[in-house]
């Protein structure tokens, strides 16, 4: 399976950045106006709507319309793994139900000193498309770039001050 990995390094102490990916907000304020993000509902692990804090077994209801074309496309997420620690944090969110048969995404957040935190993502994804997609897979490359190009720069801006 293709494997997309990219990092930035944020001015902004590891506790913050960590609170700031936690939540269904954060998840908005990542995501390009281009991609027409609409969160239609997050549920926490019991069932309860609107969590704080996205835990294992939190599920976000979304939809996307890249670019404004084509028909809008379904996308469950849910939190399959969380961990922090003192230096360290991550979590892991699976994709349900949407465009890609397969798609996993660890995001991982390690303290670097008092004041900085390095930002890492990693997705494991096919494309669809069967076996087409599955040759045309490292090609993922060139849209998830811009994406999380995007995501890194907003976390800088929203987060260094």
């Amino acid at each position: 399976m293709p494997v997309f990995e990219r990092e930035v390094r944020v001015s902004a102490p590891l506790s913050e950045v960590w609170e700031f990916h936690s939540t269904a907000d954060g998840l908005v304020a990542l995501t390009p106006d281009w991609m027409h993000l609409r969160v239609e509902e997050t549920r926490g692990p019991d069932g309860e709507p609107d969590p704080e804090v996205l835990e294992p077994g939190s599920v976000v209801v979304s939809s996307v319309k890249p670019f404004g074309v084509a028909p809008r496309q379904r996308w469950v997420s849910e939190i399959v793994a969380r961990d922090e620690g003192e230096d360290e944090a991550m979590f892991r969110d699976v994709m349900t139900e949407g465009p890609f048969p397969e798609w996993e995404h660890t995001h991982r957040f390690r303290a670097d000193g008092d004041d900085a935190t390095i930002v890492h993502d990693r997705v494991e994804y096919e494309l669809p498309g069967g076996p087409l997609g599955r040759v045309a897979g490292p090609l993922g490359f060139f849209g998830m770039e811009p994406m999380f190009r995007y995501r890194h720069r907003e976390t800088r801006a929203l987060l260094e001050a």
